[in-house]
């Protein structure tokens, strides 16, 4: 019986999400568990402009974003064989994450290492997922980060 049947693999389309959602799919395929890769489009840090003047839509442009970003976890998982579903929505990115952990047996997700003011200004979804999220939570840092 493998330890881990639901895994929660949360993605942002960043490179470190894309190589947290890679590992996350080869430990489902070794332990024959079900994927559930989530997207979010955080509302807070967007504000939909005024249709009708000309200026794209950043709702628009980040849930184009947020689909891109789920479509190429489940492109993996298909060229893995790996069972996973894919979730977009709009919301807050550690509320929803935390939220979908209460359905899974673990979550394995990326950070981007902010320090510093950065860390202060805009904090970690990562850091928010690992002290309230209903399962276990492995955090990926990889070596290469983005600004």
């Amino acid at each position: 019986m493998p330890l881990y049947k639901k895994i929660l693999v949360p993605t942002d389309g960043s490179k470190n999400a894309q190589s947290a959602a890679v590992l996350g799919l080869e430990m489902a395929k070794m332990m024959n568990a079900e994927v559930t890769v989530i997207s979010i489009v955080d509302v807070k840090a967007t504000v939909s402009l005024q249709q009708g003047l000309g200026v794209p839509d950043q709702y628009a442009y980040q849930q184009g974003a947020a689909d891109a970003a789920a479509e190429a976890v489940m492109k993996v998982a298909g060229d893995m064989t790996v069972k996973a579903t894919a979730v977009v929505k709009r919301g807050s990115p550690a509320f929803d994450i935390i939220e979908a952990s209460k359905d899974h047996d673990l979550v394995i997700m990326a950070t981007k290492g902010l320090t510093g003011v950065k860390h202060f200004l805009m904090g970690s979804v990562a850091e928010k997922v690992v002290r309230f999220a209903e399962c276990p939570v492995l955090v990926i840092k990889t070596l290469e980060h983005e600004d």
